[in-house]
C-alpha cells in the first residue's frame, strides 16, 4: 500500500514533508515554482496510479454484477463489455477539483507494476476463473489502495494550492513582477 515516510526520499515523502512548505515565504521565486512543479508531477502521477486502480476495480466490478444477474440472461462477457467499461470511467463524472495536468507521469511502469503487485497472481487478466472469494479480496485491495492514494493526492494538491498561493501573494504585493516572469520566459 503506498505510504508517506517520514524522511523518506521519494518525491511523496520530500513533497507532503512539512520542511517542504515551512521556508516557502523567504524561498526564491525560483524555488517555489520548482516545489509547485514538483509537487504538480507527484499529482499527476497519484492521479496516473489512481486511473489504473479505477480500470481494474471496474473490470472486478463488472464481474460480481455479471455473476450476480439472473443466470437466464445472455450476459456479455468481459471482453466485448471491456471497451465500454473503460471508456465509462474516463468519460465519467470527475471527484476531483478539475486540475489540468501540464505533465505527463513520470513513473507509469513503476505505478503498473505496483498495482500489479497488490494482487500478484490474482488472475485478473481472467476475472471469470477467480472464485467469488478471490474476486471479492481483489474488489477489497484495489478499493483500500483507491482510498489510499486518493488522500495522498488530496494533501499533494494542497501543498500545490500552497505554492501558489504563495506565488500570486507576491504578485499582488508587487514583490514580484509580471514583466520579469514574461522577460524571463523570452529568453
Amino acid at each position: 500500500m503506498i505510504e508517506f515516510r517520514q524522511g523518506g526520499r521519494r518525491r511523496l515523502d520530500r513533497v507532503l514533508d512539512a520542511a517542504f512548505l515551512a521556508d516557502l515565504p523567504t524561498c526564491p521565486m525560483d524555488d517555489v515554482r520548482a516545489r509547485r512543479d514538483e509537487a504538480a508531477q507527484e499529482e499527476t502521477d497519484l492521479s496516473y496510479l489512481r486511473r489504473l486502480l479505477h480500470a481494474r476495480m471496474d473490470i472486478v466490478r463488472f464481474e460480481q454484477r455479471r455473476r450476480a444477474a439472473p443466470h437466464g440472461e445472455d450476459a456479455p462477457s468481459l471482453v466485448d463489455e471491456l471497451p465500454r467499461i473503460l471508456a465509462d470511467n474516463a468519460l465519467g463524472p470527475s471527484a476531483g477539483r478539475g486540475r489540468h495536468h501540464t505533465v505527463q507521469p513520470s513513473r507509469a511502469e513503476s505505478h503498473r507494476r505496483h498495482v500489479e503487485a497488490l494482487l500478484a497472481d490474482t488472475g485478473l487478466s481472467d476475472v471469470a476463473t477467480l472464485s467469488d472469494d478471490d474476486l471479492t479480496a481483489a474488489a477489497t485491495a484495489y478499493a483500500d489502495e483507491e482510498r489510499a492514494v486518493s488522500e495522498f493526492r488530496g494533501r499533494v494538491q494542497q501543498v500545490m494550492d500552497a505554492c501558489n498561493d504563495e506565488l500570486g501573494r507576491r504578485y499582488r504585493d508587487g514583490s514580484a513582477s509580471v514583466d520579469d516572469l514574461l522577460r524571463r520566459e523570452m529568453q
